[in-house]
């Protein structure tokens, strides 16, 4: 977890504490200082005590208990930050002297960073495969267009109900992890500082204590279902959310302290959890999963994805996403992702295509049409096309498309995406797709 930098007030102004009065308020925007002892512009989602005011008997987050600022703490959204980085700040960290931003914000609104824009310093703190849910996973929600008056109503709901961290931080296996956003836990195992869990069975503790006697008697050693992909270190668990619902329902709440808009939490049936693990002599411990429907007629590959932040910069979002390939071909079928994609959905996504595409064309010789491509990859004919087009390697002459590319213009894209990446090998997936007439028995 990081630690914020401790900022003196009086080092900007004097006792500027005594130039406010009262708590600050939900909405306003003040300078706090920033991981690296900057300040940055933010919002007052909400406020509680402060931990000394609490311990007094203060009154509940939101009255004013107090003539001064510090008798509070404030969570506060970054302006033009992502959510993830929204937290919990004393009033040391806020510059007073400063003043108030007078572009007072809307506290839920744009405060909840729904909105908020990506910039350069924020993508450092993003790579998570594809940045989670693959459909509205917080990309510019302004491109969808006005909402329906019901959907709205649902969306501010949830915006109110998710704008404030419930849990901290998580211990998972080896790693004590920082969350990025609200959770639906039960309200038993909400608004705690830390929450425990079994790395192989995914149950959550309050106690340190109650997660240790829990590993003295749990069997688990890796996740149920069945192996479907061998290569070690990695192994891959296909897992039925209707046959192991609440290890299914476990990883959706996990997940969801990642995602900002993922909304399957308990409703774990229709799909099926591709989980991914590094194993070593101690058991095999979760590393990222991909969600796919059942039953999908938009011909959906995949649904969710997240790889968990101990494991990022490693490749495996990549991986994730050639797996879901490799499962389509296994099956005779294209795919394609949920959509609308994120932002960083689209540049996952599109880094690999550009890259297994333009393999393809390198290592082909001879004339190849987008229908052939389709065919070889998996990937559907509109986003063959789509990526070709943003390479310029396409162009719609007397009716169709026609791919006009050099090996040198190959080359040369090739290596503005790396010429590696880490893909499944289809030489370790041992799975088989379920025989049709068995799986509409299922259903």
């Amino acid at each position: 977890m990081v630690e914020a930098p401790q900022q003196n007030n009086a080092d900007h102004g004097g006792d500027a504490a005594s130039l406010v009065t009262g708590p600050l308020q939900i909405g306003q925007r003040w300078k706090v200082a920033w991981r690296d002892g900057t300040f940055k512009l933010a919002e007052i989602v909400e406020r509680r005590p402060a931990p000394a005011a609490a311990a007094q008997g203060a009154a509940p987050t939101g009255a004013d208990s107090s003539n001064t600022p510090d008798c509070c703490e404030y969570y506060v959204h970054y302006i033009d930050f992502d959510r993830r980085l929204d937290e919990w700040v004393g009033v040391d960290r806020i510059d007073l002297a400063a003043g108030e931003d007078s572009q007072r914000g809307a506290a839920g609104g744009d405060g909840g960073g729904k909105k908020g824009r990506l910039t350069r310093q924020k993508r450092k703190y993003d790579e998570i495969g594809i940045n989670g849910s693959v459909a509205n996973g917080g990309g510019n929600q302004g491109e969808k267009g006005p909402l329906d008056p019901a959907l709205a109503l649902l969306e501010k709901e949830h915006e109110e109900i998710t704008k404030v961290k419930n849990i901290q931080a998580i211990e998972l296996g080896m790693y004590e992890i920082e969350t990025w956003y609200f959770s639906p836990y039960p309200d038993d195992y909400s608004r705690l500082d830390k929450l425990y869990l079994c790395e192989f069975c995914l149950k959550y503790m309050r106690k340190q204590s109650s997660l240790d006697r829990h590993k003295a008697q749990c069997a688990a050693r890796c996740p149920p279902g069945e192996e479907i992909y061998r290569e070690p270190p990695l192994s891959v668990f296909e897992v039925d959310g209707k046959c192991n619902k609440v290890y299914c329902q476990n990883l959706c709440l996990l997940s969801k302290l990642f995602l900002d808009h993922k909304t399957l939490y308990y409703d774990v049936d229709p799909f099926l959890f591709y989980v991914l693990c590094e194993v070593d002599e101690r058991g095999a411990h979760i590393v990222g999963y991909f969600s796919k429907e059942k039953t999908s007629p938009e011909e959906y590959n995949l649904a969710c994805i997240l790889t968990f932040p101990p494991y990022q910069r490693k490749g495996y979002g990549k991986f994730l996403i050639s797996l879901s390939y490799e499962l389509s071909k296994r099956e005779g079928a294209v795919g394609s992702p949920e959509k609308p994609l994120s932002d960083l959905g689209k540049l996952s996504y599109r880094s690999y295509w550009t890259h297994v595409l333009l393999t393809l064309l390198r290592d082909y010789k001879g004339d190849m049409s987008v229908r052939d491509m389709s065919k070889a990859t998996a990937i559907k004919t509109e986003d063959i096309i789509s990526t070709l087009q943003s390479l310029k390697l396409i162009k719609y002459w007397k009716g169709q498309h026609v791919i006009a590319v050099s090996q040198k213009a190959i080359a040369q894209a090739l290596s503005g995406v790396g010429a590696r990446m880490r893909l499944a090998n289809p030489q370790c997936l041992t799975w088989q797709p379920p025989d049709k007439n068995t799986k509409a028995a299922v259903r």
